[in-house]
């Protein structure tokens, strides 16, 4: 597949540019003249702008892989066969970089290929979850129904972290606007204040020779804190993506305190949802407890469920290591031997991702509740330190005078 950028008209007699994903110019052509255009230009893109846009610019979001599975369940279960489905999607589809992949999809499916084994060469859009669902579905004759499953979960898990992102988002624009404030008042308005306040000869106090300080860092060397900080950011991207850094980071994700606690039930929302979705779907539960190993996130998780997997196999409860660890609430290794014992294993942790999620959605609430205050101490503490540096010496200026 190819991209090739054209030039055309509409019935209107409108110009439009655009972008359509095609195995040959002709090809292009073909569908362009579908969508009632008169062709001006058509040029095929550069492999390199084609890897860079795919790449940087044209990622394929959550809402997109939503509708994909909405649309595609609804046309299998009105009896559309598929590859005619996967081609109507692909017209239809926007993103250029889905585009091209839905349409080496469409064409391994059309070679005999299965739909799973097809969205397989695409993990970075079809997780390893994402597959093993439309697998199951293949087997048991219900590929509409699991893509119907499959965007719900997408969405739920997706509104999980959207809701505590979103709830941030105001102390976070406090947070920025003031100290955006704080960094204009230090650079460009209190320098003329303290000039005066040292040309008056008065004994300066501790609070105002901080703030001088800090000011003349400030405008003569500004450089130095910006290189600092982007050699900071640099340095912590850098580390997180080796295996210590991860393993060290998602330790201490769960150990913070208040944000390990939302970390905690966001990871353990995502597992018992996740395992009872695949259990549900009929995948063995060493397959199931291993793809939710990948869904999960959280590498202190990982290890966990890679140890039950092999007390799975060797015969033991799918709790003997959750009961053991630290890291899993004792409510959760109860639930699950009793839907072990009961069999009815995956409409217990349906249960339990239900009730994490309500604790999740209650901590954040609370936890906004609690920022909001402490932004505004530490305004006040702040306004306060800046104020008293300007006024105690205007005071001691005034008795000098006086």
């Amino acid at each position: 597949m190819a991209i090739f950028d054209y030039r055309a008209k509409n019935l209107q007699g409108q110009t439009v540019e655009g972008a359509v994903v095609a195995p040959t110019e002709s090809a292009a052509y073909d569908t362009l003249r579908e969508k009632q255009l008169t062709i001006i230009s058509l040029r095929e893109r550069a492999k390199s702008q084609q890897f860079l846009g795919a790449n940087l610019f044209n990622r394929v979001s959550v809402k997109e892989q939503v509708v994909f599975s909405r649309q595609l369940s609804v046309m299998i279960s009105a009896n559309v066969p598929i590859v005619r489905s996967l081609r109507i999607l692909v017209r239809q589809t926007k993103n250029v970089h889905f585009k091209m992949i839905l349409s080496d999809v469409l064409d391994e499916v059309d070679g005999g290929a299965k739909l799973s084994a097809a969205m397989g060469r695409y993990p970075q859009v079809f997780n390893n979850f994402f597959v093993s669902m439309i697998r199951s579905g293949e087997t048991t004759g219900k590929l509409d129904e699991v893509l119907i499953y499959l965007a719900d979960q997408r969405e739920k898990d997706y509104g999980i972290i959207s809701r505590v992102r979103g709830a941030f988002i105001y102390p976070a624009v406090v947070l920025f606007a003031v100290l955006a404030v704080g960094f204009v008042m230090v650079v460009f308005v209190l320098p003329k204040l303290l000039e005066v306040f040292a040309e008056g000869g008065a004994e300066l106090p501790f609070t105002t020779k901080l703030l001088i300080t800090v000011s003349d860092f400030a405008r003569n060397q500004w450089y130095v804190l910006v290189l600092f900080v982007i050699g900071l950011i640099v340095g912590f991207i850098m580390w997180r993506r080796t295996a210590g850094g991860r393993r060290v980071l998602d330790i201490v994700k769960l150990r913070t305190p208040i944000a390990g606690r939302i970390f905690t039930m966001i990871y353990l929302t995502r597992f018992a949802r996740t395992l009872s979705t695949l259990l549900t779907s009929g995948v063995p539960i060493s397959n199931a407890l291993s793809i939710t190993a990948e869904v999960v996130g959280n590498g202190t998780y990982q290890d966990i469920i890679a140890r039950t997997i092999k007390e799975v196999e060797d015969g033991n409860s799918i709790t003997t290591v959750f009961v053991k660890s630290k890291a899993v609430p004792l409510m959760l290794s109860q639930m699950m031997s009793v839907g072990e014992q009961s069999g009815r294993l995956d409409q217990v942790l349906i249960k339990v991702a239900q009730f994490y999620e309500n604790e999740l959605d209650a901590l954040v609430r609370n936890l906004v509740s609690l920022i909001e205050p402490i932004i505004l101490l530490l305004m006040g503490v702040g306004v306060g330190f800046m104020v008293s540096s300007v006024l105690l010496p205007i005071y001691n200026i005034s008795n000098a005078i006086n």
